[in-house]
């Protein structure tokens, strides 16, 4: 038979199988996820999770995703959490330390405790792109905060109170609209679409069977 761990759902006790995902445990346990179940894969930010082993007195944070339950673990989920996010026109705003310092001033009372970078699921230097922020660096930013998938675990741990993945999203815009090179092949790539030109193809993909799809995936040709 199976291994067999405990786990608590929100505080109620559940007994499910050890192999399983947070996720997973959650669904054997009769939940019916609605929301917050994102891709399944560890890279969308949509089922934040909080949970802490009977005994240890450590808070840990995850992706519910991609996380294996562990016995007597206490599990509680962030679906959201309540980011402050600015409202700005991106076609009127420019990428000065100025626009960083009127929209989110929150970023220069870091005080330089690193809980964001130490609870990031994703293994991100959050720290790191805030004082890239904090000096107008936005390319520096962006490209430290690529791979943010906005789940709010960082802020949820900030004493300043800082909203780090919209922080770190006015530094993406900002250096897609002004700073990074403009790309003419994108340009053509976007003419082809609006022309319908992909139609037929992803027609033609979406009959395909899963087992198909995915090793059309694993041998694509990637562009150099």
């Amino acid at each position: 038979m199976e291994q067999m761990v405990n786990v608590f759902l929100f505080g109620k006790k559940y007994e499910v199988p050890a192999s399983l995902t947070i996720m997973e445990a959650m669904e054997y346990a009769g939940y019916q996820l609605v929301r917050g179940c994102g891709c399944r894969n560890g890279f969308c930010g949509a089922c934040a999770t909080i949970y802490r082993i009977q005994g240890d007195r450590e808070l840990k944070a995850c992706l519910a995703c991609s996380t294996q339950v562990q016995d007597n673990m206490y599990v509680a989920t962030l679906p959201f959490f309540p980011l402050v996010k600015e409202i700005y026109d991106i076609e009127r705003v420019k990428p000065t330390e100025q626009i960083m310092m009127q929209l989110y001033p929150e970023i220069y009372a870091c005080v330089g405790c690193n809980a964001c970078t130490k609870v990031c699921p994703q293994s991100l230097n959050v720290m790191q792109y805030i004082a890239y922020a904090q000096r107008g660096e936005y390319e520096k930013c962006a490209e430290e905060s690529f791979d943010c998938v906005m789940c709010g675990i960082c802020s949820s741990r900030c004493p300043a109170g800082i909203s780090h993945p919209q922080v770190a999203m006015l530094a993406r815009r900002l250096n897609g609209k002004y700073l990074a090179p403009h790309c003419d092949h994108l340009d053509v790539r976007l003419q082809e679409i609006r022309e319908g030109k992909f139609e037929a193809l992803i027609e033609s993909l979406m009959g395909k069977p899963l087992d198909e799809i995915k090793e059309l995936y694993n041998t694509r040709e990637i562009e150099k």
